[in-house]
């Protein structure tokens, strides 16, 4: 039975844990923008995360900050990425020795130890249910059996997909992890079959996983007068797009790895018509942490190499910058061959673009209910290996499928969904944040 949330006297005090840099990657900017909502809610906040010396955050002047640095004396290597391939220095977990882990339990131990003690949270909200988030929760037990008060502290998780990749393909502490997770106070997921998947893999009770989806800062990403005429101002059924002697602008965003489909999309540019692509431009918009792959990428970015059309690489953006471009742009494509919930997705929609995904699962059902008549086009995904390693055998029909789908995105007509903005409103970060406390106010009754 979940624990309620404890009766709280003033704002509730809400403790965010994360073993990776906080504003990094898709869970990253899930972790800040909650933090921001909760922040116009009146919450007390403090966040913990792992980052390294150099680093710097940026949350409201209200929160407390309890790092936890890596590339230390205590924690004497690279960040822990909940991917193998993070957009900066990083350890993967499958790497790690059994004196690594008992260093990492150590440095965080101490940091959760000292947060639990001086900020004593009401809620303490752990991303990703993998090996932080259970030593959270243990670390929680310990300090309140031990607490002659009544400080009893609600421990739940938010599944981003990254850290079920995880624990499947990795055997490090997977029964410890399971225990610890399986007992959280409350989990979120991304949307029904990661709900799913979470049943499967920790037998926990259905009652606990409840489904709060992704959100957007609606703020910064919407149609600013840089995009091409608004869609009133089109003829009827015109397309979106330049016209056919016009240029075609493809944008990118995420990581730039090889399972993010990068390497796909390339090699799917040199399958356009000829026509079609010298008119193309593809922006690739993101960082990187493998070298040896980022320099393979660049090579089939290379005009002189083959590749039919210019490429872009701004390197990674602010969330600012990335509007700017998606505004500058035409259609999005996201190749990857792994996803929980993008909300990059929602983000080039409310920009006004059409996207291209794979279509992998729990994403066009989610898309399907949350925002009727959307106009993804979906591409169905190669057959995977390991959980995120594409089958080689199955690429080329893969990249084929993706050209078919810049072709069709380039030619067809598409006008954005009359419902967008009702759509995109519910689609907030306020919007996630007050269904997250309302979750939590029901559970407490």
């Amino acid at each position: 039975m979940s624990q309620e949330l404890p009766p709280v006297s003033g704002p509730l005090k809400i403790l965010s844990i994360t073993a990776q840099k906080p504003h990094s990657t898709g869970s990253g900017v899930y972790l800040t923008e909650l933090v921001q909502a909760f922040h116009r809610k009146g919450c007390r906040q403090a966040v913990l995360a792992g980052i390294c010396r150099d680093d710097s955050v940026c949350f409201p002047d209200s929160v407390s900050f309890y790092p936890v640095y890596y590339q230390s004396e205590q924690l004497p290597f690279p960040i822990c990425g909940m991917s193998d391939e993070m957009p900066y220095k990083s350890t993967r977990y499958q790497d790690l020795t059994p004196e690594m882990t008992e260093q990492f339990f150590t440095a965080f131990r101490a940091s959760l130890n000292r947060a639990l003690a001086e900020f004593q949270p009401d809620l303490i909200l752990c991303h990703h249910l993998y090996l932080l988030t259970a030593l959270a929760r243990e670390t929680t037990l310990a300090s309140s059996s031990n607490e002659s008060s009544d400080f009893r502290p609600k421990v739940a998780g938010i599944c981003h997909g990254s850290d079920l990749r995880q624990f499947k393909k990795n055997p490090l502490a997977r029964d410890y992890i399971r225990e610890q997770i399986r007992n959280l106070d409350t989990i979120w997921c991304l949307h029904q079959e990661q709900k799913q998947e979470i049943l499967r893999l920790f037998q926990c009770s259905p009652e606990k996983v409840k489904i709060l989806g992704t959100g957007y800062n609606s703020q910064i990403f919407k149609k600013t007068a840089e995009k091409a005429p608004k869609k009133e101002e089109l003829p009827k059924n015109s397309p979106v797009l330049s016209s056919d002697s016009g240029s075609i602008r493809l944008i990118f965003a995420g990581k730039l790895s090889e399972k993010k489909g990068v390497k796909s999309l390339l090699r799917s540019l040199r399958l356009l018509p000829p026509d079609l692509a010298k008119r193309l431009t593809l922006t690739l918009a993101g960082g990187w942490g493998n070298e040896q792959e980022f320099q393979e990428i660049r090579q089939l970015a290379d005009q002189s190499r083959g590749c039919p059309c210019p490429v872009d690489f701004p390197g990674r953006l602010s969330q600012t910058e990335l509007a700017r471009q998606m505004n500058q742009s035409d259609l999005f494509i996201l190749p990857s061959f792994y996803e929980g919930l993008p909300l990059v997705l929602i983000e080039a929609l409310a920009c006004g673009l059409r996207p291209i995904c794979t279509d992998l699962p729990g994403i066009r059902p989610w898309m399907d209910e949350n925002m009727s008549g959307h106009g993804i086009l979906f591409v169905k995904p190669p057959v995977m290996e390991n959980e995120d390693e594409p089958d080689a055998a199955s690429l080329p029909a893969f990249e084929a499928e993706l050209a078919a789908a810049v072709a069709q995105a380039a030619q067809a007509a598409f006008s954005l969904p009359e419902n967008l903005d009702a759509s995109l409103q519910n689609l907030s970060w306020d919007g996630l944040c007050r269904r997250l406390l309302d979750d939590m106010t029901e559970q407490a009754v």
